[in-house]
């Protein structure tokens, strides 16, 4: 666990406890795929506005290093915990740490995944194929059900879906199978576990994350002069729609898939 010494007012919560304004004081968050990229800035805004976050992905140690990077920052409790998202076993004994860690989880960020390249679509093999299906679907899928069966009345979970899923391409043809699996399964987990438990999905176009730093940028840039903003996305940029889906502000909103692709041409 990294916790910093001394822990101050939450940015940006609510003193009155407003439904209107942003305040996650007392609430607990799981953040998948928390340790960098989209998670981190997820993470970081949630600890910033009063929550005790976990973060996990597969690294433990680079949990640990954003754990406590965001601890130091903000004040915050931030938990560094492991999970292998395409392992069924490993998601349900991560479920159950968090359950004994912190208790009751409030708010699900289902943000762990991946599209792995692949030479061509016949020579997609099973291994990469299951695993990627595994890592964005499969385990979001277990863990979803998991937390929304212990949640406390008010719950969120917000899955964290592509643009990819609504259109496909012969290069990213597991992961778009995978998240548009995952976009079905947010509306049919929303009916399950409502009123009690909402589940919602955003659905992120191109951000400029770490993975950007090896896009030939001139091409990118060029594809983006079709975008209404011009422009890929600031990971930063992605903390509001999640926020709201997480917030009461979004009360009356379950089994909706939010897009936040700049404007990115059908």
């Amino acid at each position: 666990m990294a916790e910093a010494a001394e822990s101050g007012a939450a940015v940006g919560a609510g003193a009155s406890g407003s439904p209107w304004q942003f305040d996650f004081r007392g609430r607990r968050v799981v953040v998948t795929g928390g340790s960098r990229g989209l998670g981190l800035q997820m993470a970081r805004a949630f600890s910033q506005l009063g929550a005790e976050v976990v973060i996990a992905s597969r690294k433990l140690e680079n949990c640990e290093a954003a754990a406590a990077a965001i601890a130091q920052e903000t004040g915050g409790t931030v938990h560094p915990l492991q999970v292998r998202m395409t392992d069924w076993e490993s998601v349900e004994s991560f479920a159950q740490q968090v359950l004994d860690r912190v208790g009751a989880v409030d708010v699900l960020v289902n943000n762990a995944g991946s599209s792995p390249l692949y030479d061509s679509v016949a020579g997609i093999g099973e291994e990469l194929f299951d695993k990627v299906l595994g890592l964005n679907l499969k385990g979001p899928f277990r863990l979803a059900a998991l937390f929304a069966e212990q949640m406390p009345a008010g719950g969120s979970i917000v899955n964290i879906s592509s643009i990819a899923a609504r259109h496909p391409r012969a290069s990213t043809l597991p992961y778009s199978a995978a998240k548009a699996g995952l976009e079905a399964a947010t509306v049919a987990l929303a009916h399950a576990y409502g009123p009690g438990v909402r589940v919602n999905a955003v659905v992120p176009g191109t951000f400029l994350t770490d993975v950007s730093k090896h896009w030939d940028m001139e091409s990118f840039q060029q594809r983006a002069e079709s975008f209404a903003l011009k422009r890929g996305g600031d990971p930063e940029e992605i903390v509001g729609a999640v926020l709201y889906l997480s917030s009461p502000m979004a009360s009356y909103t379950t089994g909706s898939l939010l897009t936040v692709d700049g404007g990115a041409p059908a």
